[in-house]
């Protein structure tokens, strides 16, 4: 098993930027990087360059509709063309919507899935045992469309690289607390490629969809899994799920690797969600994860970055945590036994980082103590178990 950990290198990803009132920004992945410098836990010999955008280029093609790979490129000229601006609403890129066009777009959605790509093949070839792409997990993009934030689907890229190099069964796993959409159709009657969603429930949430009943279909019937949950699940309900569910997906599958996304929105901060998870559950999936990767792919696990949309007091955290995780970190140790009382560095965050809201964070983990209780609690938990229940009885 091998127990290296590398690190993709995102600072081109950083061109993915809609604007700058738009939530998804890159401003997360330079908060998380700096938040593990000032913690010493990021070093050069585990950052590992991109692949080049060429290799990028042709997983696109090869997974994108051409029509829309032409119209992202299009769209990203500094002045689009009537033409193109005309049809950008065809390709879910309209200036009003979720995911406006933006000069460069192509170049910069080419670079995250290159990075995704170099993650992979870092796993794969054995380079490394894990590898980290945090500017991914653009999960929601379609083959003819943009949706969610997203224009070109890095996870499946990846995906679609690993059955195709090295012809793996490859176990998705989406932490997002939106239903991880895009991936789930891309491979629906693929019995290959197992994906398995936890998430709030498409009943309130965008992108509508990843109800139990989403099992696959033909001969990938079987080899898609969804846990939605209701608003304002907490800690013990969200991982009890999480947990079960993964255990059984794998025992179903046996896969030889896994790919998973790890958007942290399902946090009781992020503006986008009604779920009321703490920095707990950020904590501990990705130590659920390893373990099963251990035990069951002989530590083969590609990781990506997704949603996540309070900036400063939730995503640096989330994100650091799990790579403190892949990479095996003291620092761990410390957290653990120290709950939520472990603190972050004393210089962070460092003024030179912009203006940070007030209150912010100044330990690992949440007091939860300190949180108003949810009300309905116990009927919260009892209906997250039911789904649950309905979810797995399709698994073998």
């Amino acid at each position: 098993m091998n127990s290296r950990t590398v690190w993709i290198d995102s600072s081109a990803s950083q061109r993915y930027r809609f604007h700058d009132d738009h939530p998804f920004h890159p401003i997360r992945l330079m908060l998380t990087e700096r938040l593990l410098r000032q913690a010493d836990a990021l070093r050069p010999s585990q950052i590992l360059d991109s692949l080049q955008a060429e290799a990028a280029e042709i997983a696109v093609r090869e997974l994108h509709r051409p029509d829309y790979v032409d119209a992202v490129q299009a769209l990203s000229a500094e002045k689009p063309a009537a033409e193109a601006i005309r049809r950008a609403a065809e390709f879910g890129l309209q200036q009003d919507g979720d995911t406006p066009y933006f000069p460069c777009m192509h170049e910069a959605a080419l670079s995250v899935v290159a990075g995704s790509l170099a993650a992979a093949e870092a796993v794969m070839s054995g380079a490394a045992g894990r590898a980290l792409h945090l500017a991914g997990g653009l999960h929601h993009a379609f083959p003819e469309r943009a949706a969610g934030f997203c224009v070109y689907n890095d996870a499946a890229a990846a995906i679609s690289m690993i059955r195709r190099k090295y012809g793996a069964r490859v176990l998705y796993v989406d932490t997002d607390v939106h239903h991880g959409d895009g991936v789930q159709w891309f491979y629906y009657t693929d019995p290959d490629v197992f994906t398995f969603s936890i998430h709030e429930t498409g009943k309130f949430l965008f992108p509508g969809t990843g109800f139990a009943h989403e099992r696959g279909e033909s001969s990938g019937y079987g080899a898609c899994l969804n846990v939605p949950m209701e608003p304002y699940t907490e800690d013990e309900s969200w991982l009890e799920c999480f947990e079960t569910a993964l255990h059984a997906a794998i025992a179903s599958f046996r896969p030889d690797v896994i790919v998973s996304q790890h958007g942290c929105d399902a946090h009781a901060f992020d503006p986008l969600a009604h779920i009321h998870c703490s920095m707990r559950i950020y904590r501990e999936m990705p130590r659920i994860i390893r373990e099963a990767a251990d035990r069951y792919t002989e530590g083969k696990w590609v990781a990506l970055g997704g949603g996540g949309y309070d900036h400063w007091r939730v995503v640096p955290r989330a994100w650091s945590l799990l790579w403190l995780e892949m990479s095996g970190h003291p620092l761990l140790a410390a957290i653990d036994a120290a709950e939520a009382g472990h603190p972050l560095p004393a210089d962070w965050p460092s003024a030179d980082l912009g203006e940070c809201p007030p209150r912010m964070p100044d330990r690992w983990l949440d007091d939860t103590a300190v949180w108003t209780p949810m009300p309905r609690r116990a009927e919260i938990t009892a209906n997250n178990k039911k789904m649950l229940e309905l979810a797995l009885q399709h698994l073998g």
